[in-house]
């Protein structure tokens, strides 16, 4: 018996690192799985390796029709959602103040934030009137400091801490917790992205500088992302909300 057996579990941002690591780690524990991303054909090869636990649709989650049809879609496929990672995320531009556009920043609020402000707005109010569940916001430590060259994901970060706590504070009296994981460095696209960003042609050496500054010497892994927000989605952590779970090798200690 896996802790999440029979449980409708809504994933946004599936087809990334660490989105398709924990849809992995949810079928193996037991989830019925409602995939979304912006686009269908990896999503159809991860529900593919699932097998019959895993449905998926592509989505857009800064646009509100497209986040509704979605949502409405994922409850008729899996009766109710019990449980939702709002995980859709895009690092941004690696620019300083002053040298990305306005339409730069405002993708990446729209993504970030708009994104997971549009799934809590759909989601609390049912998950108050069916008793309950559990949703895991992506944050990161750039929530939780500065960057110099990241300010528009890193605002969005912050943001993202904010919302969870004030949606937990709503959701609290319903039965509905909301939490935030913090990754640190993850060794995924957006993270090898960000490393060449930094320093174009140069990640490898950039990488070994991060490392330098985690006490544990090393990128996380996705996996073990994905081992915490399957914790956190089920009734073992029924009395954790509005708290933010760092996983970042101490990098923040």
């Amino acid at each position: 018996m896996g802790r999440h057996d029979g449980k409708g579990i809504l994933l946004t941002g599936a087809a990334g690192g660490i989105g398709r690591e924990t849809a992995l780690r949810l079928a193996d524990e037991g989830a019925r799985l409602w995939l979304l991303d912006r686009d269908a054909e990896p999503l159809e090869a991860l529900a593919a390796e699932i097998g019959q636990q895993g449905c998926f649709m592509a989505c857009d989650v800064s646009d509100p029709a497209s986040v509704a049809a979605a949502h409405e879609a994922g409850r008729g496929r899996l009766g109710r959602i019990d449980g939702a990672v709002l995980n859709a995320g895009i690092e941004g531009p690696i620019k300083r103040i002053g040298e990305f556009s306005i339409e730069e920043f405002d993708k990446v609020i729209a993504v970030n934030l708009r994104g997971v402000m549009l799934g809590l707005m759909d989601l609390m109010p049912r998950m108050k009137a069916q008793g309950g569940g559990a949703i895991v916001l992506l944050a990161s430590v750039a929530g939780l400091r500065g960057a110099a060259g990241l300010s528009p994901y890193v605002a969005s970060k912050h943001a993202v801490i904010g919302l969870t706590r004030s949606a937990a504070q709503e959701g609290a009296a319903d039965g509905v917790r909301v939490v935030a994981v913090a990754p640190g460095p993850i060794d995924t696209r957006m993270m090898a992205s960000l490393d060449d960003g930094r320093a174009p042609g140069q990640a490898a050496s950039v990488r070994a500088q991060v490392e330098s500054r985690i006490p544990m010497g090393r990128y996380g892994e996705a996996a073990e992302v994905a081992r915490l927000i399957a914790w956190l989605t089920s009734d073992e952590a029924s009395y954790i909300t509005g708290s933010v779970h760092q996983i970042d090798g101490g990098m923040l200690a």
